[in-house]
This record gives C-alpha cells, structure tokens and sequence, in this order.
C-alpha cells in the first residue's frame, strides 16, 4: 500500500522470514542447524565418526573468550565463541565453522581464539 507522507511517495513492503544472510535452518537426526552448509558438514562428520576417522564429535561448543564485566554499574555476560563442530583427529582437538559470509564480529572472536586460548578455527 502507498501512501503520500511529506511530499514523499511511500511504498510499505511487507515483512519477510528471511534470514540475513539468507541461509535455511535444517534439520537432521532431531538436531536443528543454522544452515544447509552446517547440517551438510555435520553429516560429513558424523560418516568420518562412523568410520573410525575421528571421535568425540559435539556441535555448538561454547568457548568463554573473556569473563563476565561490571559495565556501568551493569553486570555484562561473559564473551562466548560458539564452535559449530568439535572433535578429535588423530589425538588433536579440531575446531569448526562453518561460514557462508564472515562477518566483523565473526573475525574478532576468531582472533580472540587464537590469541586467547591458542586454538586456530577451521572454516568450512
């Protein structure tokens, strides 16, 4: 519907469901991931575990990158990155993303990673 407000011709545009980035939550053996990319890699993994590959396979495992604050007098969360995928190859711990589109606050906690808790993210 179009209206006239302030001499300007305004078109409302009804709102959409979709994402931001325009990924699709999936679904696979009850679990619900954030994207086609991720339930694919998950299935992947999950075959890799299955064939003796790699083991202890966890999804959405959170990392406390810094300690909860006091912010103004307001308590602030701790800082978490949560990894997609986690397990173990060949007696190393592996960590995983999977990306579509690498945002800035994606970047940073990536850096956190690395130079906080020494761990480099894998993405796929």
């Amino acid at each position: 519907m179009a209206r006239i407000n302030s001499a300007r011709v305004v078109q409302e545009v009804p709102r959409s469901n979709r994402a931001k980035y325009g990924n699709k939550k999936t679904q696979i053996d009850g679990r619900t991931f954030d994207s086609k990319r991720e339930a694919h890699r998950y299935v992947e993994l999950r075959r890799m575990a299955e064939a003796g590959l790699i083991e202890d396979l966890r999804c959405q495992v959170p990392f406390v990158l810094a300690p909860a604050v006091m912010v103004k007098g307001r308590k602030r969360p701790p800082l978490r990155f949560f990894a997609d995928f986690v397990y173990s190859q060949d007696g190393k711990q592996i960590v995983e993303d999977a990306k579509g589109y690498v945002t800035e606050g994606y970047r940073i906690k990536r850096h956190l990673m690395a130079s906080v808790l020494g761990i480099q993210v894998v993405e796929v």
